[in-house]
């Protein structure tokens, strides 16, 4: 097995350097604004040398970085580079793995035929990337996913590196932090750390006791720490997914319940666009909710198979009525249990198109009441609900704009 692993080098923050050259050479923040609530969703190298990573919050990244430049994502704009991506790796690949909107594992083995063969593909892949879309990429070429993943690592930014065997690979790593372990995040870290395991060395030459310590986990890190990773590439395929939901962080708590209601219509049918665009039902409905204390609770109940926003909002409305009132920072709506057009069973609304007609019916009028409270056009704009940053700037607008707000 022969496997390349791409990853685009700090991707975001790239993107909107190669669109805006008065961005290069700068610390370029990508994420929430510093008065905002939020993190870091990636940011230029020029910024990481102050300390900020991707996922800090971004008053910690402003304490360390006051004179970086802060921006909002432009997710539509990143997708859009990520498909013409997809399209350079599959003409590589019999199966390609995305792993985000940026990074993924092609399996070249046959498409290759030998090592040399496989090489050649991935220098060609970054050559491509740099000539059509002006990005660079960090390329691991490797026997494994983990060895390869490791490999596109190893020469950050515009890197290259191979692993040819399991050998390499723990020649390569032997003597490093537990953390260079896929899998082993910070919290499993200081657990091993905890238990005397520094280094890949240190759980080479004791695995029962790692096995004891972490459970199966334990059992899959002994492994690859011996360079041992037999997983297949397996293409992403939309109805694998076990849940399609969306979900807001407002800039400050909310304790309005009505104003909740009014966001869950918003956030169902962004839910059902997402949901039809590929083909997917759904069997249960799910709410979410995180308090203004970082407590987060989950409530879902069962539906007959859907992708319609009128039963999403229906249900999470009606769960929303059950949970404890007190501030919130977080809500979202989702769909799980899903299934495809394909293996769909036909339900009542199928065979009766009346009742189909009526819940669009509903969700038209909810809209256009929202609509006229808030002085938007929520119907002449559905499709661009469907967008995370369209939805959060709408969403944000009603709570600072609210009629009856005190």
């Amino acid at each position: 097995m022969i496997i390349i692993h791409v990853d685009m080098d700090a991707f975001y923050a790239s993107v909107e350097i190669r669109d805006d050259p008065f961005l290069g050479g700068k610390p370029l923040i990508i994420g929430s604004l510093p008065e905002e609530r939020g993190v870091v969703a990636t940011c230029s190298y020029e910024a990481r040398k102050y300390g900020v990573r991707s996922g800090m919050n971004i008053k910690e990244a402003y304490r360390l970085c006051p004179g970086g430049i802060y921006r909002h994502p432009n997710f539509e704009k990143y997708k859009a580079v990520s498909a013409r991506l997809r399209e350079i790796w599959k003409g590589y690949a019999t199966a390609v793995e995305t792993v985000a909107l940026d990074e993924a594992y092609l399996d070249v083995t046959e498409t290759a035929g030998s090592w040399d063969g496989a090489c050649q593909i991935a220098r060609t892949i970054k050559a491509r990337i740099k000539e059509e879309l002006k990005l660079s990429c960090s390329v691991g070429v490797a026997y494994s996913k983990t060895a390869a993943k490791t490999a596109s690592e190893e020469k950050k930014p515009d890197g290259y590196f191979e692993i040819r065997t399991a050998q390499d690979f723990v020649d390569l790593i032997i003597d490093r932090d537990v953390q260079v372990l896929y899998t082993v995040g910070r919290k499993t870290a200081e657990k091993l750390h905890a238990a005397g395991f520094r280094t890949v060395r240190d759980i080479r030459e004791n695995p029962e006791y790692v096995v004891r310590l972490l459970g199966r986990q334990g059992e899959w890190i002994s492994r690859i720490a011996r360079g041992i990773d037999e997983r297949a590439v397996t293409a992403y395929h939309p109805e694998d997914a076990k849940s399609v939901s969306r979900e807001l962080t407002f800039q400050q708590d909310v304790d309005d319940f009505s104003f909740l209601k009014e966001v869950l219509l918003l956030l169902s049918v962004s839910v059902e666009r997402r949901a039809r665009r590929f083909g997917l039902y759904g069997k249960g409905v799910t709410l979410k909710l995180t308090y203004a204390d970082m407590k987060s609770i989950t409530r879902s109940c069962m539906v007959s198979s859907t992708d319609s926003a009128a039963v999403i909002y229906r249900e999470t409305a009606r769960m929303l009525k059950q949970v404890e009132k007190r501030p919130v920072r977080l809500v979202g709506a989702g769909l799980h249990n899903l299934e495809s057009d394909e293996g769909r069973q036909l339900g009542m609304a199928d065979v009766f198109e009346t009742v189909s007609a009526d819940r669009q019916e509903l969700i038209r009028k909810e809209l256009e009441t929202l609509g006229e409270k808030y002085r938007i056009d929520f119907l002449g704009h559905l499709e661009e609900l469907y967008h995370s940053d369209t939805l959060y700037r709408a969403v944000e607008y009603m709570r600072r704009h609210r009629p009856d707000r005190v």
